[in-house]
Parts: structure tokens; C-alpha cells; sequence
């Protein structure tokens, strides 16, 4: 199967159209499945006085709270419309995540492909509830999230539903490598036996490719124009040769997986005869003399006796002169 990638651009276009478009350019370059956004009403989403986390506080002012941190960095209905266009202009598939039931109304109006369920949702019951009842795949991120919580959701959800998939997830910005716990995905396998996935918070650009070795069938990563730029994200995402760097290596670990059977492939096969051994004289060969493991020895190339059939060559006489490295026939 080919995996899903989805270039998180998030809320890292700073609330500025024109750099959302640039984001945009810049995922359909990389060759990604999706470009995401983030749908959310701040009023709907934090308290007014609501504290930034430390990743949010950023250089651009660590005293104001999360929520007009927020209303920056909001993108209106009419916004979502036309990057919806220009995804479409540009051939890459729009997605966003809703925070919220109102802004998951107007995503599915505008048909989105998954709803995209945040770290920070998952004990949401009512929007849970909602997601319920629409026929759509679902992405579960499960950052900061315990299994119990996760199987609570998917509970919720229909945990049944061959359409969730289940994103392992860390709340950490950028997430430090050892906390990935990638482990987690063979989790999920078997525990839910479900479809799983990487919502991946890291600067790593092999970790994804790692998950994809272990079944994971979605890859989301955040991205940026410039770890440089001002805003919460910007420094846990990764920049624009980063994530081509990432795609690829994910295609490449596509194609090494290749399938189950163990087989000669084409490439390998002119190479068969000459790392494989045949029996050859080890020294000067009589006619008459018997063969033993004092003057035969197994030497490449192939196309003679295999070395696996040594015991029917060992006692017999040579029935002509060998001389040294001369293959054997009996």
C-alpha cells in the first residue's frame, strides 16, 4: 500500500493567506498527499485567560494569552474557501482539522477526505459523538493521550470501524527522540487491531520512514517556510528540503518492503553463479584416486557439484586426472 502523507502546515502560516498559499506551493513541490490547515473559532476553542503552553511562547510576546495568540493566527471561512481553490489549482488535496462541531460542519460541506481528530479532542465527548454518526475515515492523534483514554475514544468512535485510523502521537514540541516510542504502533495493532499511523512532532526526517517499516499507513509532520519565523510551530517543523528529504525517504522504504516472498529477484540472479561454490580439486588428482576432504575444497564459481552435496563426492575415484581448482565431476 502506498502511504498517505499529509504536510501538517497547521497555523504556520502566521494567519497570513498569502503565506498559506506559499505553503501549499511548497507541500505540492514535496510531493505530499495532503496539505492540512487547522479550523478553529478561538472564543469556541480557549478561555480568555487561558495561558500559552512554553513551546507557544515564542519571540513574538510571551505575555499575551493563548487566545490572542489564537485570533492571529485564525483563518476566516471566506480564507479557508479560497485555499480550498487553490489547492484544487494546484492539484494537492486540501485537509484541516476541526477543533470544534460548527468548523467540522463547514470542512464536510466542503468534502473533505478525513476528519482529523486532535490530541487535545480526544476526551471531547460531544464532538466524538458528532464524528460518530458522519460516514467518514478518522484520523485518532493520541498525543498525551493513555491507552485506556484511546480505547475510551475508539469506544465512542465505533471501535469497530475499519475506517479509524490511529495515529501514535507525542504533545511535545518538538518532540524529543527518545519519546517517540514508536513501539506504540505494534500497540495499537494488538490491542485494536486497527489501522495505524504517525502524527510525528519531531525534526526527524527517518523516523517517519521507520514507522512506515512498521505498518503505519499515514504519516503527518508538521512543516514551515522557516524554523526562523515567528509563531508557536514554526521551530517543531520541519523546513521545505527537509520535507522533501522526508517523502522520499518514505517512497524508499516503500518500494525496499517490497512483499513477503523470499525469492531471486532479477537483479540478483547474474550474481548467483558467481558468490555460490562448486566442488573443485584442492590439489593434483589422480585418475583412481579417491576423493577426500584432504583434496577437495568448495570454491566459487557455481555450475558445478554444490557444496551441500559433498557427502555423495567424498570416497568416489576420479575418473580422470584433476588438476588444482579444476571442478570436480564425478
Amino acid at each position: 500500500m502506498r502511504t498517505i502523507i499529509i504536510a501538517e502546515a497547521g497555523v504556520n502560516h502566521n494567519g497570513n493567506l498569502k503565506i498559506a498559499k506559499q505553503l501549499v506551493d511548497v507541500a505540492k513541490l514535496a510531493k505530499a498527499d495532503y496539505v492540512k490547515f487547522q479550523s478553529f473559532s478561538h472564543d469556541k476553542l480557549v478561555t480568555k485567560i487561558a495561558p500559552k503552553a512554553n513551546y507557544q511562547k515564542s519571540n513574538f510576546n510571551n505575555k499575551e494569552t493563548q487566545g490572542s495568540m489564537l485570533q492571529r493566527l485564525q483563518l476566516s471561512l471566506s480564507d479557508h474557501l479560497k485555499l480550498i481553490d487553490y489547492c484544487k489549482h494546484k492539484k494537492i488535496k486540501f485537509l484541516s482539522t476541526a477543533f470544534d462541531i460548527d468548523n467540522l460542519k463547514f470542512l464536510l460541506k466542503n468534502k473533505i477526505d478525513f476528519i482529523k481528530i486532535p490530541s487535545g479532542e480526544i476526551t471531547n465527548l460531544s464532538l466524538l459523538k458528532y464524528i460518530k454518526k458522519k460516514n467518514k475515515k478518522i484520523l485518532l492523534s493520541t498525543g498525551a493521550s493513555t491507552l485506556n483514554e484511546v480505547e475510551k475514544a475508539l469506544i465512542i468512535l465505533n471501535k469497530s470501524n475499519k475506517n479509524i485510523t490511529v495515529l501514535q502521537c507525542n504533545s511535545a514540541y518538538p518532540t524529543p527522540i527518545k519519546d517517540l516510542n514508536l513501539n506504540t504502533l505494534n500497540t495499537f495493532k494488538k490491542n485494536f487491531n486497527c489501522n495505524i499511523g504517525l502524527s510525528d512532532h519531531s525534526l526527524s526526517t527517518i523516523v517517519p520512514a521507520a514507522a512506515v517499516a512498521m505498518g503505519a499507513t499515514i504519516i503527518e509532520k508538521h512543516f514551515t517556510l522557516s524554523r526562523k519565523m515567528i509563531g508557536p510551530d514554526h521551530k517543531s517543523s520541519l523546513e521545505p528540503k527537509e520535507l522533501v528529504q522526508m517523502i522520499k525517504n518514505i517512497r524508499e522504504i516503500e518500494v525496499a518492503l517490497g512483499n513477503s516472498k523470499k525469492i531471486i529477484t532479477k537483479s540478483e540472479a547474474e550474481n548467483r553463479k558467481i558468490i555460490r561454490k562448486s566442488l573443485v580439486a584442492y590439489k593434483n588428482i589422480s585418475k583412481g584416486q579417491k576423493f577426500t576432504i584432504k583434496n577437495v575444497i568448495a570454491k566459487r564459481p557455481a555450475g558445478g557439484i554444490s557444496p551441500m552435496n559433498i557427502q555423495t563426492v567424498l570416497g568416489k575415484r576420479a575418473i580422470r586426472n584433476f588438476k588444482p581448482d579444476e571442478i570436480i565431476q564425478l
